[in-house]
């Protein structure tokens, strides 16, 4: 029975030190994507032009 306790006790100091390093890492910006809202809407117009490309081909 001890050693239930003491997973429970290990698993809960795991997550801890995992939402810590989570929320700091936030708070740092490593999540935050500055390059690819720019570049996005790029890559959708060229996405339309070879459609439209190739509907002109057809007609």
């Amino acid at each position: 029975m001890n050693i239930i306790f003491l997973l429970i006790l290990v698993s809960l100091f795991i997550a801890l030190i995992f939402i810590v390093l989570f929320i700091k890492s936030v708070k740092n910006g490593q999540y935050d994507d500055l390059y690819t809202p720019s570049v996005r809407m790029l890559f959708d117009d060229e996405a339309v032009k070879n459609e439209d490309s190739a509907e002109k081909n057809t007609n």
